[in-house]
C-alpha cells in the first residue's frame, strides 16, 4: 500500500479515522417536498416574522380586557357582537369599549381587542354574548399569539447541517422555503464476495448444503437506503482476485461517492479483497480494530473514493455498519451530528466479553416504571447469529480491559433500534 498503515485502532480511533477521510459531498437546490431525510447545506433565514400577526388561540370572544376583568358567574357581562373573524379573514373591524367579536383560533386579533375569552366561559351567543369568567383577560398572554412569538425576520429558521424531519418541512414551508440547498445523497456501491454465497432465488443449494444466503447484503441495501442512501448493489462475486478487482474498478468508473465492500477483508486464504484493493493502488488508513465483533475491517479510499471494507459475518457486517458506516454516510451527507444515542444502562444479567478487545454485546434496553434503564442479552453472541441482531435494540459497549460484566454494572449502550 502506498501509504503507512495502522493496524490495531481502538474504537474511538478507528471511528475517528473513519470520520476523517471524508468530507461533505457538494450542494444541491431541491423542492422542499424532496428534502425530507436531507441535511442542510445552508442556513435559512425567515424572511418574515411568524406567526405574522397577532392572532387568536382559542375559539372564543375577543375582548377588551377591561370590559371583562372582575365577571364571574354571579356577576357576568353581556357583550354586543359585532362581528365574527375566521382564520384568514380580510375583516378585522375594531372593538371598540362594550363590544367584543366573535373569532376562531388562528384567526387575526382585531383592532382594539387585547384578549380572547374562550367559548367554554360564555354562552356562545352570536348577537350578544353572555361571558362569565375573566380568567383569561386576568392571563399574561391573554389567549393572543403574538406576532413573532416563533420567530422574527431575520432569525436563523434552522442552521447548515440540520437534518430535515417532516416538522422541519412544515417549518420551512411557513416561512416560504419552496425549495433548499441540502447536501446531495451519497451514492454507495455495495460489493460483496464469496463462493459459498447465494441470493434467494438459489435456495435450493441452501437446503442441499452447498451454500449460504448471502444474508449480510440483504440487510446491508435497506439499512444503507435508511440513511438516506442511494443504493447500488453488484452481483454477488466468487472469490477470484481478477474478477474482484475488475468489479471494483467497474464501479469506481462508473462513479460513486462511497464504496463498500463485505468479506475479505480478513486474512484468510480466500480473503481477496485485500489484494485487489493493493492492485488499485488503495490508500489504506487501517486494516483492524479492537472490537468484537467486527476486528477485521478496513477504511481508506481507492482513486479518490472513500472505501470502507466491512467483514463478512452476518453480524459483523451490521455490527461495523452501525458503528462506522453510519457516521461516515451521515458527513457525506453533511449531517450536523452522527444521529446516533448512547445511553448509560443498568446490566440485568452476567455477560462474558473477553480481554484486550472492545466488545460491542447485542442487548435489548427496556425502561421499567421508575425510568430504570436495564439491559438484557438479546441471546447468543456469535457473529454468524444475525437474529439477535434483529432482537437487540442496543449495543452494549464493553471495554477492553474487561473479560465479563456483572449484574448490576453501568455501562453505554449505543441504541440501534427503538427503546422497548
Amino acid at each position: 500500500m502506498s501509504n503507512l498503515q495502522r493496524t490495531g485502532l481502538s474504537l474511538d480511533e478507528a471511528v475517528e479515522a473513519v470520520l476523517n477521510s471524508v468530507t461533505p459531498l457538494p450542494e444541491e437546490r431541491v423542492p422542499l417536498r424532496e428534502a425530507v431525510g436531507r441535511a442542510l447545506a445552508q442556513p435559512v433565514v425567515s424572511p418574515i416574522d411568524l406567526p405574522l400577526w397577532d392572532n387568536s388561540g382559542m375559539d372564543g370572544y375577543a375582548v377588551r380586557r377591561a370590559d371583562v376583568l372582575g365577571v364571574n358567574v354571579i356577576n357576568p357581562v353581556s357583550l354586543p357582537v359585532i362581528a365574527t373573524i375566521v382564520a384568514g379573514s380580510a375583516e378585522r373591524p375594531e372593538v371598540v369599549a362594550g363590544t367584543c367579536a366573535r373569532i376562531m383560533t388562528g384567526a387575526p386579533i382585531p383592532p382594539g381587542a387585547d384578549a380572547v375569552v374562550r367559548v367554554e366561559d360564555t354562552d356562545r351567543g352570536l348577537q350578544h354574548v353572555r361571558i362569565t369568567d375573566d380568567r383569561d383577560v386576568r392571563s399574561p398572554a391573554g389567549n393572543v399569539r403574538a406576532r413573532g412569538e416563533d420567530m422574527k425576520a431575520g432569525d436563523t429558521v434552522f442552521a447548515a447541517g440540520t437534518s430535515l424531519g417532516a416538522v422541519h418541512i412544515g417549518v420551512l414551508a411557513s416561512v416560504g422555503a419552496a425549495e433548499v440547498f441540502v447536501r446531495r445523497a451519497p451514492r454507495v456501491v455495495v460489493v460483496a464476495t464469496g463462493d459459498e454465497l447465494v441470493g434467494v432465488e438459489q435456495f435450493d443449494e441452501v437446503r442441499a448444503g452447498r451454500r449460504i444466503v448471502a444474508s449480510s447484503s440483504y440487510a446491508l441495501e435497506p439499512w444503507l437506503k435508511s440513511l438516506g442512501a442511494e443504493v447500488h448493489m453488484l452481483p454477488l462475486l466468487p472469490d477470484k482476485l481478477d474478477v474482484v478487482r475488475d468489479a471494483i474498478s467497474t464501479a469506481l468508473d462508473a462513479g460513486c461517492d462511497l464504496l463498500i465492500t463485505t468479506g475479505g477483508v480478513s486474512v484468510g486464504a480466500h480473503d481477496y479483497t485485500r489484494e485487489a484493493l493493493h492492485k488499485l493502488d488503495a490508500d489504506v488508513a487501517f486494516w483492524r480494530a479492537r472490537i468484537r465483533p467486527g476486528g477485521p475491517i478496513g477504511v481508506g479510499s481507492v482513486r479518490g473514493i472513500p472505501w470502507l471494507g466491512l467483514p463478512g459475518n452476518p453480524v459483523s457486517t451490521m455490527v461495523t455498519a452501525e458503528l462506522f458506516a453510519r457516521p461516515l454516510l451521515r458527513k457525506l451527507a453533511g449531517h450536523a451530528s452522527d444521529g446516533r444515542t448512547t445511553l448509560r444502562v443498568r446490566v440485568a444479567e452476567p455477560m462474558k466479553a473477553g480481554f484486550g478487545l472492545t466488545h460491542l454485546l447485542r442487548v435489548l434496553v427496556t425502561r421499567d416504571g421508575e425510568g430504570q434503564l436495564s439491559a438484557h442479552t438479546a441471546g447468543a453472541q456469535g457473529s454468524n447469529l444475525l437474529r439477535t441482531m434483529a432482537v437487540a435494540n442496543a449495543l452494549l459497549v464493553v471495554p477492553d480491559d474487561r473479560t465479563a460484566v456483572d449484574a448490576g454494572e453501568y455501562l453505554d449502550a449505543i441504541m440501534i433500534g427503538a427503546l422497548s
